[in-house]
């Protein structure tokens, strides 16, 4: 089980999401980029994930296909940081919901003795945006997402 820590006080319209990896930031960040392994730990594990595309750079874009049970999700954004290997700022759509975009900044910080501190900060156009994503459920699909993550970092490690 994860030690997953979600931050979204009412009336913002941003969530924190914190967690700790046993793995140094450089695998971490490895991991969470190149996409031959974003399809590993991306998505509900009751799910197939597709990477259409991720071009993890400044300037680059990634969109991500969730096939699970006849239905396709489709997720996409557009990298406008990319600082290896502690940051990544990117924007967040889900397509169907065009035109509800999330600013995340994600960072990796060297917590010592091989761990990383993954912080992500997810900003909303509005408090509205921010509390649909909170109901949707996101909370057990990260949940989930960030423990198949742990998983692949001790297979890659």
């Amino acid at each position: 089980m994860s030690d997953l820590e979600i931050i979204a006080e009412p009336g913002r319209q941003d969530i924190v999401i914190k967690r700790s990896f046993d793995a140094p930031r450089e695998l971490v960040f490895r991991a969470m980029t190149e996409p031959e392994h974003l399809a590993a730990w991306w998505g509900l594990p009751t799910s197939e994930t597709v990477i259409d595309h991720a071009e993890p750079r400044t300037g680059g874009s990634w969109r991500f296909v969730e096939r699970a049970e006849g239905e396709e999700y489709a997720f996409r954004g557009v990298y406008h940081e990319v600082t290896a290997p502690e940051r990544v700022v990117q924007t967040f759509e889900f397509e169907g919901m065009p035109g509800h975009v999330a600013m995340e900044t994600m960072t990796l910080e060297d917590a010592g003795d091989g761990r990383t501190l993954y912080t992500n900060v997810s900003v909303y156009q509005s408090v509205e945006d921010r509390d649909g994503m909170i109901a949707s459920g996101m909370e057990d699909g990260l949940g989930q997402s960030m423990d198949a993550l742990d998983e692949l970092l001790r297979e890659l490690g």
